[in-house]
């Protein structure tokens, strides 16, 4: 079995030496050993099989998809940055797609795009952040309908407290909306109640 240096690696794939690295870090490519020195070495068949695996995935239409909600509009760039350093090396070429609204907002114009393209098989991978950033509520849904449509959902992270209490903000939110519809004279108690349960609910994850 014959092994090549990282400085060899990076020629044969037309890459820096910081890639190589970075590659190491994250999995995308590990060296068979690394010396005392820190000199890393690999076979020549992982790397002919890495160069055959990203001549695949340059053929695959990845989609980047990211959401905030309105008044956060300054953390969607942080946000596709963040999933785009997460498959570096991963996938060369990908299309992003983003959102500025609620979870529970069914009619994002680029939600329904997502949609469209998922059922005329126009996209392979769908990479997000956590599933929240698709939808707080029937996430599985658009799990299944991707699935049955050979589309795959990548999710980078799971959901953090952070984004646990901004989902406990969208859905008073949108409760105020569908609230203030009702003629009712409990529709008042029907909001305190529900701040009171989503307040319980972060009580109860800071414990």
């Amino acid at each position: 079995m014959k092994y090549v240096s990282a400085k060899t690696v990076t020629k044969m794939l037309g890459v820096t030496a910081q890639t190589v690295r970075n590659w190491d870090r994250t999995g995308v490519l590990k060296p068979a050993y690394v010396k005392n020195n820190g000199y890393r070495y690999y076979t020549e068949d992982s790397i002919l099989a890495f160069t055959q695996e990203r001549k695949y995935k340059k053929d695959l239409n990845v989609v980047i998809y990211a959401r905030v909600c309105e008044g956060k509009e300054a953390e969607l760039d942080a946000q596709v940055e963040k999933i785009k350093t997460a498959i570096a090396g991963k996938y060369d070429k990908y299309e992003i797609i983003t959102d500025v609204a609620s979870s529970f907002d069914y009619e994002r114009d680029n939600l329904k795009k997502l949609i469209s393209m998922i059922n005329r098989k126009e996209v392979d991978i769908i990479v997000i952040e956590h599933k929240s950033r698709l939808l707080s509520v029937g996430y599985e849904l658009i799990e299944y309908f991707a699935k049955i449509n050979n589309t795959k959902i990548e999710v980078i992270e799971k959901i953090d407290r952070t984004d646990d209490e901004e989902i406990c903000q969208e859905y008073i939110a949108e409760s105020n909306v569908f609230l203030s519809k009702l003629k009712c004279k409990n529709r008042n108690r029907l909001r305190t109640l529900i701040s009171e349960n989503c307040e319980k609910i972060e009580k109860t994850k800071k414990k």
